[in-house]
């Protein structure tokens, strides 16, 4: 049975993040751009509440794209940023090193999100595929090409190729899986009220009117449980 037909697990995931740096997002055109910070780092929180390994990978840092979001790195401030030149992670042995020393622990499942998706995501996900036996899922809406066809097209052809198109939300509800996993459950519907748009407000809506929760809000300031229930 084909190890794609499994689930995203915990245990059997790690991520890379790819160039997540601001000239690469300004040449962004496939998403808008506050969005795709937005689900980045959606992303990395929820990977750090499912102790997921991460690497966080730059380009031409100094010389042209800038520094890494700070946003990302303050979810990672342990996390070495791997610096290279090349366009493909894949061309530098400490990448190789770092997705290497996961995928021996069982880790073969690589989320992959990254700037720009028909050029780094493109090369990187190929590249792998070619020499390895990982499988690469490429988060559509955690990454961005310079184009809408751009974006399109290149993971048309990565889907092709046999890469996994998912979306960040999708990845996050993957892992909890089961919302009677309550050693995650709060930090999850925490991330998803801060970083999920109408789902984030269907939560809140849920507890405050429907459960009779006690997050009720005037004028910033918090007034108690529903008076109606």
């Amino acid at each position: 049975m084909s190890r794609k037909l499994e689930v995203l697990t915990p245990q059997n995931s790690q991520l890379i993040f790819i160039d997540q740096q601001p000239q690469m997002a300004f040449g962004v055109q496939s998403i808008d751009r506050q969005t795709l910070k937005n689900n980045v780092v959606g992303l990395a929180r929820a990977a750090r509440i499912f102790n997921i390994p991460t690497t966080i990978t730059s380009v031409e840092t100094d010389s042209f794209s800038g520094n890494t979001f700070p946003e990302l790195l303050g979810v990672f401030p342990e996390n070495d940023i791997l610096e290279r030149t090349s366009m493909n992670s894949w061309d530098d042995q400490n990448v190789r090193d770092a997705l290497a020393k996961n995928a021996a622990n069982g880790r073969k499942k690589i989320v992959v999100s990254g700037l720009w998706t028909e050029v780094c995501n493109t090369t990187f996900a190929l590249s792998c595929l070619h020499d390895t036996d990982y499988e690469i899922y490429m988060v559509a809406d955690a990454s961005g090409g310079t184009s809408l066809d751009a974006h399109k097209y290149a993971m048309d052809r990565m889907v092709q190729a046999g890469v996994i198109p998912v979306t960040w939300q999708q990845v996050l509800l993957e892992w909890q899986r089961d919302w009677a996993r309550k050693e995650t459950y709060d930090a999850v519907t925490g991330l998803v009220k801060e970083h999920s748009g109408a789902y984030g407000m269907g939560i809140d809506y849920a507890v405050t009117h429907v459960h009779g929760g006690a997050e009720r809000v005037s004028h910033g300031k918090r007034i108690g449980p529903n008076p109606a229930k």
